[in-house]
């Protein structure tokens, strides 16, 4: 006799409007690129098993891409995010669908843009559960609070980058480490 078990695997849909945000840190106004006027950037919550579809609508005035750092790309290479590797960058005021499916993994990952610097504000976290029935391999958490390691540059990163590489240079050191977005209070 062979018993087969039926497990359902959800659609989970995300729209991430890009554009140029005006914040505060480290004492200034800065304009930094956002998705949906957060930084960082929205969370992706799925399960392993789970399609996930990703509207980006390029709203900033910069090309990007969305790498998705660590999920595999079992037959969606396309949707792995280097620029002029896997696509060609969502050029201004356009708007790009990514579509994958979460195959054999579960953990913490993050998402960020794969073009230029703009990872330096352009990010989020991926979360992944396991899939539905199955448990954790550890203890289930009690709490889940995803804290996201970042750098923070006093100026605009794309600029920063473009000088670099018309000088032949490496790009200037971070003038701060952020948690969240957020410089902490020794800066």
């Amino acid at each position: 006799m062979v018993a087969a078990t039926t497990v359902s695997a959800a659609i989970v849909e995300h729209s991430f409007n890009v554009q140029n945000l005006t914040v505060n840190r480290l004492c200034n106004r800065h304009v930094i690129t956002a998705a949906n006027g957060r930084l960082p950037g929205p969370s992706i919550r799925a399960r392993e098993g789970d399609t996930l579809i990703i509207h980006v609508f390029n709203k900033s005035p910069y090309n990007l891409t969305i790498h998705w750092h660590g999920i595999h790309q079992m037959l969606s290479a396309w949707a792995d995010g280097p620029d002029m590797i896997t696509q060609c960058p969502i050029r201004p005021g356009n708007k790009y669908t990514y579509k994958f499916k979460i195959i054999k993994q579960e953990g913490t990952f993050w998402w960020h843009s794969h073009t230029s610097t703009l990872r330096a504000t352009l990010y989020g976290a991926i979360i992944i559960r396991p899939r539905a029935g199955s448990s954790y391999p550890f203890p289930k958490p009690y709490r889940e609070v995803p804290i996201l390691l970042g750098e923070w540059w006093n100026g605009n990163v794309v600029d920063m980058a473009n000088q670099a590489l018309a000088h032949g240079t490496g790009p200037n050191i971070s003038d701060a480490y952020t948690i969240n977005g957020w410089p902490g209070d020794l800066y």
